[in-house]
């Protein structure tokens, strides 16, 4: 199970990409650097906090993982003192 700093660092790292995608169909759209910037900074805030919520609800859902991976995810929880999620 993945740590909520490791979520949060994955949702950042796939907002840059997605960011600077938005951006550029955003100039080549609206011609407008300006507000291709505007639209990019506010989807970069609200998809991030979104994609975080995403990765956290899924982690809840068994649908289809594996029931030995996860009782071996369990067992290393236990075993590392130093695991917070």
């Amino acid at each position: 199970m993945d740590t909520h700093s490791r979520s949060f660092i994955k949702a950042l790292s796939w907002r840059a990409t997605g960011t600077v995608d938005t951006m550029i169909i955003s100039l080549v759209v609206t011609g407008s650097v300006k507000l291709a910037a505007a639209i990019g900074g506010t989807e970069v805030v609200t998809k991030s906090l979104l994609f975080y919520l995403h990765e956290r609800a899924w982690l809840k859902i068994p649908y289809g993982r594996s029931k030995k991976l996860a009782s071996l995810s369990a067992a290393e929880a236990k075993l590392d003192p130093v695991n917070k999620s």
